[in-house]
C-alpha cells in the first residue's frame, strides 16, 4: 500500500431506534483492521444517504425503493401507544386502535408507521419530530403510536406504553445500493445473518502464518489435496490389479467365485 492509498473502512448508517451495537462488536472482533464508522440518520433520509454515497450500507426502516436499493429484512417491531402513567389506557396490558378512538393521537412529520387511516382524533397541528410529540404526550396533549424501540429511545419516568395489537408495524432491514455490493458489505451481511467466520457464503479468513511469517494454511491444504490424489490413485491402481488377477488368467480368487474363477455350488 502506497502512502496515497487510504486504509479500508466501512461506513454504516442507522436510523433512530435501531441499536447496531452487537453487530459492531462482532465486526471489530472479525475485522480489527477495518474501522467501522457509525452515522445516525433520519428515517426519511436514510435512502438518500445510501444513494449519495454517504454510507456503504444502512440499517433502515422498510419500505425502500427496491429498484435502487437491495434490502435484507431483519425484524419487525411491535407498535405501542405512548401515554402518561396515570392514563386510563394503562388499566389494560394491550389495546386496539378502536380503544383509542376518543383520544387525540399525535402524528409527527417523521412518523415511520404506514397508516392507511389515522387512529383517534387528529391534533390541530402535526409535531415536527417524534421527540416533539413525546413532549406533547408528557404535557397531556395526546397519545403517540410508535415502534417499541422509539418508545424506549424517548423514555421518560412520567410516561409509559402499551402494545397496540392491530396497528401497522415497522420493519427494519439492512440496505445498500444495488450497484455497490462490495466485499465489506458482504462481510456485514454475514454478521447480521449470524454466519460463522468460516462460513462458505462469506469471505474466507486470511491463511494462518507461522512465527517466521510464512503462510501455513495454504501449505496444509495443498498437502491434503496431494495426499488425497495419491491415495485415490493408489486405490484405482489396486482395483485394476485385482481385476487383472481374477479375470486375466482365471487362477486368482474372485469375490463371488472359488479357485480358478469357478462358481461355488449352491
Amino acid at each position: 500500500m502506497t502512502g496515497s492509498e487510504a486504509p479500508p473502512s466501512f461506513r454504516l448508517a442507522y436510523v433512530p431506534g435501531v441499536t447496531p451495537d452487537k453487530w459492531v462488536r462482532i465486526w471489530n472482533e472479525r475485522l480489527p483492521d477495518v474501522p467501522l464508522a457509525l452515522t445516525q440518520v433520519p428515517a426519511a433520509g436514510a435512502a438518500g444517504v445510501l444513494l449519495d454515497g454517504g454510507a456503504d450500507a444502512g440499517l433502515v426502516r422498510l419500505p425502500v425503493d427496491r429498484t435502487l436499493l437491495s434490502a435484507i429484512p431483519l425484524y419487525i417491531e411491535t407498535t405501542v401507544v405512548l401515554i402518561p402513567r396515570d392514563h386510563l389506557v394503562t388499566a389494560a396490558d394491550e389495546v386496539t386502535v378502536a380503544d383509542l378512538a376518543d383520544e387525540i393521537v399525535l402524528h409527527p412529520l417523521d412518523d415511520v408507521l404506514g397508516w392507511e387511516r389515522l387512529p383517534g382524533r387528529p391534533a390541530l397541528e402535526r409535531p415536527a419530530t417524534t421527540a416533539d410529540a413525546v413532549e406533547l404526550v408528557a404535557a397531556g396533549i395526546g397519545a403517540l403510536l410508535v415502534p417499541l424501540s422509539l418508545a424506549r429511545l424517548h423514555h421518560r419516568k412520567d410516561l409509559t406504553y402499551r402494545t397496540v395489537t392491530d396497528a401497522p408495524a415497522s420493519g427494519v432491514a439492512l440496505s445498500w445500493p444495488e450497484d455497490a455490493h462490495t466485499d465489506l458489505v458482504e462481510d456485514f451481511i454475514g454478521i447480521v445473518r449470524g454466519r460463522t467466520v468460516n462460513s462458505t457464503r462469506g469471505r474466507q479468513p486470511e491463511p494462518a502464518r507461522s512465527k517466521d511469517g510464512k503462510q501455513t494454511a495454504g501449505k496444509q491444504t495443498a498437502r491434503k489435496q496431494t495426499a488425497g490424489k495419491q491415495t485415490g490413485g493408489a486405490r484405482r491402481g489396486t482395483g485394476g490389479s485385482h481385476r487383472g488377477a481374477t479375470g486375466g488368467n482365471g487362477k486368482g480368487k474372485g469375490r463371488s467365485g472359488g479357485r480358478g474363477g469357478k462358481p461355488r455350488r449352491p
